[in-house]
């Protein structure tokens, strides 16, 4: 079952990556670990991907998006499996950088969801840089 996942995991690493070549000059590394803690497990409608690049959120946002300051819980929201308290500690009260915005090109809407600093997929160290999580809807 490990040799799977890994599998399927490189593959969705290799076509997000493609994907968002358009978006930043750094490579985005894409976790279904992290997709899996921080997005819900069925979505009702579309699909769901979470990235991390080395970029700062500032050059990752689009002007016309709403970034903010929020606490931790806040900023991750409720529709994930992880850890609440794990989170909260990692954090230490620290808030977190969060960035939202949507685009469509179209049949193609895209909701983005960008926070820095973010936690590693153990939710034991933060990392610099940004997670991306990406909720992608073809009409």
């Amino acid at each position: 079952m490990f040799v799977v996942c890994v599998v399927l995991s490189l593959t969705a690493v290799q076509a997000t990556q493609d994907e968002w070549r358009n978006i930043s000059t750094q490579p985005f590394f894409c976790d279904a670990v992290l997709a899996a803690l921080f997005t819900p497990a069925r979505p009702q409608l579309g699909r769901y991907e979470v990235c991390t690049t080395r970029e700062p959120l500032t050059a990752l946002a689009r002007p016309e998006w709403l970034t903010e300051t929020l606490p931790p819980l806040d900023a991750f929201g409720g529709a994930g499996t992880y850890d609440r308290a794990a989170l909260s500690r990692l954090y230490g009260g620290r808030r977190v950088i969060v960035a939202r915005g949507w685009t469509e090109e179209g049949n193609r809407f895209e909701a983005f969801t960008l926070i820095s600093p973010h936690p590693d997929a153990t939710l034991t160290r933060l990392l610099p840089g940004t997670l991306v999580i990406r909720h992608v809807i073809i009409r």
